[in-house]
């Protein structure tokens, strides 16, 4: 019975690449943008965009806000840099505190205020896209979309999903494939929307932990057999599960009456 996540391997990453190629050209625009963070996972998916259909169709955008850090600049630009492709700062900030001013958002509730951040990025990759006959490149992986640990029409929405499938664990073994520096696989997984903000406090518990237990509960397990297998109490999957359950509307399409 396996219960571990299976290793990406060189035909997993072929397949990976040639889907976002023909995606691309399957639809006829004329390349790709997405929001390059500094973070493992969007610079997984420009390589892989930059590997797919060159570095001449791929838009990388950073879009700081106040609370980003500013080793996330230099980051992006090398990276831009090193891949040769094209790259734009647009700072957000602006439209955040416009939006957090009507909608009377304040400091004391951060995930307001997080979730504002990323609804505007995402207007900002979408308007790009259109005006340059592009498509939007999504960035979230597996670990998070099963739990719903990504913000509705923010960072949730794209056009393509390649990192769909994917679990975090599997994105690291995916970037030192493709050559991810190792200071940028090394980094604490945080998605900028607040001051000390970051994935695994979020979540709970770290994704070495959660693939696994995600992994499993796709297989069909018990919450007995994933506490036996991952090492952790039986509340641990249980938790899992109802976070599963409870963001199954973030991943479906709108009801329809």
């Amino acid at each position: 019975m396996a219960t571990l996540l299976p290793a990406f391997t060189e035909g997993d990453l072929k397949k990976l690449t040639d889907g976002i190629r023909k995606a691309v050209e399957g639809t006829g625009c004329k390349g790709v943008v997405l929001g390059l963070s500094g973070g493992i996972d969007s610079a997984v998916v420009a390589k892989l965009c930059v590997n797919a259909i060159g570095p001449d169709k791929v838009l990388c955008v950073f879009m700081p806000s106040r609370v980003t850090p500013v080793e996330d600049y230099r980051i992006t630009t090398d990276l831009c840099k090193k891949w040769g492709t094209e790259h734009k700062i647009l700072d957000v900030q602006p439209a955040v505190e416009s939006l957090t001013s009507i909608l009377m958002a304040t400091t004391n509730t951060p995930l307001d205020r997080g979730n504002i951040i990323a609804r505007c990025r995402m207007i900002v990759l979408f308007n790009l896209a259109k005006k340059y006959g592009r498509l939007v490149m999504g960035t979230s992986n597996e670990s998070e979309t099963a739990i719903g640990y990504f913000t509705k029409f923010g960072d949730g929405a794209c056009d393509i999903s390649p990192l769909s499938g994917i679990y975090k664990t599997q994105i690291r073994q995916i970037a030192k494939m493709i050559g991810i520096p190792e200071n940028i696989i090394n980094r604490q997984p945080s998605a900028g929307l607040w001051e000390g903000q970051t994935d695994e406090g979020e979540i709970g518990m770290s994704y070495d932990v959660l693939d696994p237990i995600l992994y499993m509960i796709k297989q069909g397990h018990s919450d007995a057999d994933i506490s036996n297998a991952v090492g952790v109490p039986l509340t641990v999957p249980a938790l899992v599960r109802d976070k599963v359950k409870g963001s199954e509307h973030k991943r479906q399409l709108p009801i329809r009456l």
